[in-house]
C-alpha cells in the first residue's frame, strides 16, 4: 500500500481526501477478503468506482462475525465492544496500533490543543471492568502523556474525584473529565461543583444501568451539576480507529482523515443530501488495515457546514459504543 501514515494524517483538501479514499478503496476491495466478497455480491465492479459517493460501505455487523483485515501482518491488539448480556461482541483486529495512537493524539490536538497542558480524569467503570476496550487504551495513553500528577481513573471513588476537581479548579488547571454517561449522573447526584473551565466529555450509553435519556435532558442535568456551559461528546466505536468530537449541543466534527456520509434508510446503497436524516456511513482513513468504509447502525444528518448530529439508532440495533443516546 503506497499511502503512508504521514499522508493519512495530513490536512486534506476535499479533493485530496477523495483521492486517498479511492486509493484505499481499491486496495481494500482486493486485499480485504470479506469486503471483496461483499462488493462482489452487490454486483459492484471495482474499476467503475470513480468517486467516494460510489464506494460501498461494509455493514458494521460484519465485525461480529468475520475477521476484517486487509493485510497479512500479525495482529497487535484486538479491540472488542462491550458485549452487553445477550449481545455478540464486535472485534476489531488491529495490526498497527500506532495508527490508532496517532489518530487520537492528533485529533485531540486538533480540537483541544496540547495534551501536556491538561489533567485527565476518567470515570469509566463499565470500560475498566472488562478487557479489550479501545477507549481505555486511549485514556491510558492520554493520562500518561499529560504527565500531570493528578491525572487518573476514579472508578467509583466519587469523594476523591470531587476533591480533585475542587483542587484543579482552584489551581486554574485545564482539565478534561471523560466519563460514561450513567457514572457522570451518579456523581452529580452526590456532588455539585461550579467549574466553568472544565471539559466534561461524555462517552454515551447507560450500559443498562439507567434508563436512556434524550440528549437535551441529559446535557441539561450535566451542565447544571458540573457548572459548565456545554457538555462535550465523543463519537467513536470499536470498529473505528478515529473519533469525531462535539464541543457542545451534540454537533460533531470529524478530524481531517474522517468523513461522515448519510445513506437512505430505504435504499442503503444510496446517499442522501445534507439536512435529511438517514443512516450514518463513516470513512475512516486510519482503518487502512481493516476496512475504511463502515455503514453504522446510527441515524443522523449532516449540517450545511459539514458537521453532523447523531439522532438515534435503527430499530433492533444493539445499544452499544460511545455516545449512543436516544434522541
Amino acid at each position: 500500500m503506497s499511502i503512508t501514515s504521514k499522508a493519512i494524517f495530513s490536512n486534506h483538501s476535499a479533493a485530496e481526501f477523495s483521492g486517498q479514499a479511492l486509493e484505499i478503496f481499491n486496495f481494500q476491495a482486493i486485499n480485504c477478503a470479506v469486503y471483496h466478497q461483499y462488493i462482489h455480491h452487490l454486483g459492484v465492479r471495482i474499476e467503475q468506482v470513480k468517486n467516494i459517493e460510489q464506494i460501498p460501505f461494509l455493514p458494521i455487523s460484519f465485525f461480529k462475525s468475520h475477521s476484517i483485515l486487509s493485510t497479512t501482518a500479525p495482529v497487535e491488539v484486538t479491540f472488542s465492544s462491550s458485549g452487553t448480556t445477550g449481545m455478540s461482541q464486535s472485534n476489531h483486529l488491529v495490526t498497527d496500533v500506532k495508527l490508532y495512537e496517532q489518530s487520537y493524539l492528533q485529533a485531540f490536538n486538533q480540537f483541544y490543543g496540547n495534551i501536556e497542558e491538561y489533567c485527565f480524569l476518567a470515570l469509566l467503570p463499565s470500560y475498566q471492568e472488562r478487557t479489550g476496550s479501545s477507549l481505555i487504551y486511549m485514556v491510558d495513553d492520554l493520562i500518561q502523556k499529560s504527565k500531570h500528577p493528578q491525572s487518573g481513573y476514579f472508578l467509583y471513588n466519587h469523594d476523591d474525584l470531587f476533591s480533585t476537581l475542587k483542587d484543579l479548579k482552584n489551581r486554574k488547571q485545564k482539565t478534561v473529565l471523560i466519563g460514561v454517561t450513567y457514572a457522570l449522573l451518579d456523581f452529580i447526584e452526590q456532588y455539585e461543583i461550579h467549574f466553568p473551565e472544565l471539559v466534561v466529555m461524555e462517552t454515551g450509553g447507560m450500559k443498562g444501568k439507567r434508563k436512556e435519556m434524550v440528549r437535551e435532558e441529559l446535557h441539561e442535568q450535566l451542565t447544571k451539576g458540573f457548572g459548565v456551559a456545554a457538555i462535550h461528546s465523543e463519537y467513536g466505536m470499536t470498529e473505528l480507529l478515529s473519533q469525531a468530537y462535539s464541543l457542545g449541543d451534540g454537533i460533531f466534527h470529524c478530524p481531517d482523515w474522517m468523513r461522515v456520509l448519510i445513506r437512505d434508510t430505504n435504499d442503503p446503497l444510496s446517499l442522501i443530501e445534507k439536512g435529511r436524516t438517514g443512516g450514518i456511513n463513516v470513512i475512516d482513513l486510519a482503518n487502512i488495515n481493516s476496512c475504511s468504509f463502515i455503514a453504522t447502525q446510527d441515524l443522523g444528518r449532516i449540517n450545511p457546514d459539514g458537521s453532523f448530529e447523531v439522532l438515534g439508532r435503527f430499530d433492533n440495533a444493539d445499544i452499544r459504543g460511545c455516545n449512543l443516546l436516544v434522541q
